[in-house]
């Protein structure tokens, strides 16, 4: 027979057990009064607060800092308008029809069931849906999306502002330069047709999810202008429209993100488009995989943190790429492709590496 063990608890410092808030006696009528343990004062959760479910032709949400973080579930939903506007922790959203739904930041999966003519914007770690049909979404997803049993569904890259978003992206523990919004698996294809496609490339996000139009929700102070997203806007796998390629890769540092954007601007100003972008951490010998001959004046800047890597795509995306570093980040190291030649090898040797890092 196996022995059992009672856990002792430990005395604080100085030997004396961990008090009991509120045990004692009650000064009114003199009786004992059950002891209180810090446990017992945390916030309850009213599920309530954290569920939208059988709403029909309504327009609902939660503004910035309502669910903080918690898990949220949409459910037997029809003709509604749905704006999360803060991050969660995952989402379920089942046996919905004909809405439209923004979804902020969710730090772990997102799971669409049942659901069918539906119109999103999500943010998520993990993007799965089953059985579900015509779904049209503009994603940012950490990882590969997933449909399973899936039809008629349509994804576009994630566009949106407000002032919140980006430390909502933060808290959920999201990088905004990882999305593989375009990367589908599908886990149920079917021989000779295809389960999902990519929405236009003039796809205007508010066609798609209008604005909320109730007064409560009016006060998220939003943009869906490309140029604002928080979200870079990228090409993801469309055809590119040149067979020159760039890599640049910034390194961890006060103004990694602030300066990736810039350059971002810069080149799709001149008409270079941005194809992906993925920040990712990197040791000694991936950078001598990826950056080969120049890796060790590169390896020292590795210990900071994750690196930012962007592929832009254009005739002379290479010189523009260089000459647009060498003027605006004089003083900060920065890989760029060297020449043409080189430039399509970079791009395929990071992220072959940083796909493999990520398990994708």
């Amino acid at each position: 027979m196996g022995c059992f063990f009672s856990r002792r608890r430990k005395p604080a410092q100085g030997g004396q057990l961990p008090q009991q808030a509120g045990a004692g006696q009650d000064a009114a009528t003199g009786e004992q009064k059950a002891p209180q343990y810090s446990w017992d004062l945390r916030a309850k959760v009213d599920p309530k607060e954290y569920t939208f479910s059988g709403l029909k032709n309504e327009t609902v949400g939660r503004l910035p800092g309502k669910v903080a973080g918690q898990q949220f579930v949409i459910q037997d939903c029809e003709n509604c308008k749905i704006y999360i506007f803060d991050h969660s922790a995952t989402i379920t959203i089942d046996d919905c029809v004909n809405c439209q739904i923004f979804l902020g930041p969710i730090k772990g999966s997102v799971f669409f069931r049942d659901c069918k003519d539906c119109k999103c914007v999500v943010a998520c770690q993990q993007f799965r849906t089953r059985d579900c049909k015509k779904l049209e979404v503009f994603l940012c997803c950490a990882t590969q999306p997933i449909i399973e049993s899936s039809t008629g569904m349509k994804f576009g890259c994630f566009q949106y502002y407000y002032p919140e978003l980006a430390l909502q992206f933060k808290d959920a523990g999201l990088s905004i330069f990882n999305n593989t919004w375009s990367n589908i698996h599908d886990f149920t294809p079917v021989s000779g047709e295809n389960n999902w496609g990519l929405l236009p490339e003039t796809a205007v996000v508010q066609d798609y999810v209008p604005l909320p139009s109730s007064e409560e929700l009016k006060a998220v102070r939003i943009s869906t202008d490309a140029t604002k997203s928080i979200i870079p806007i990228t090409r993801g796998r469309r055809q590119k429209n040149s067979d020159e390629s760039c890599l640049a890769v910034f390194f961890a540092g006060d103004y990694t993100t602030a300066n990736a954007r810039k350059l971002i601007d810069e080149m799709t100003s001149k008409g270079f488009q941005l194809v992906q972008t993925k920040e990712v951490l990197m040791k000694a010998e991936d950078a001598h995989r990826v950056f080969q001959q120049s890796a060790s004046e590169f390896i020292p800047l590795l210990e900071k943190g994750p690196v930012v890597a962007l592929e832009f795509n254009g005739d002379g995306a290479v010189e523009q790429c260089q000459s647009t570093i060498n003027e605006v980040f004089s003083g900060t190291k920065v890989f760029v492709s060297e020449s043409k030649a080189s430039a399509s090898q970079d791009v395929d040797n990071f992220y072959n590496f940083a796909d493999m890092q990520m398990g994708m």
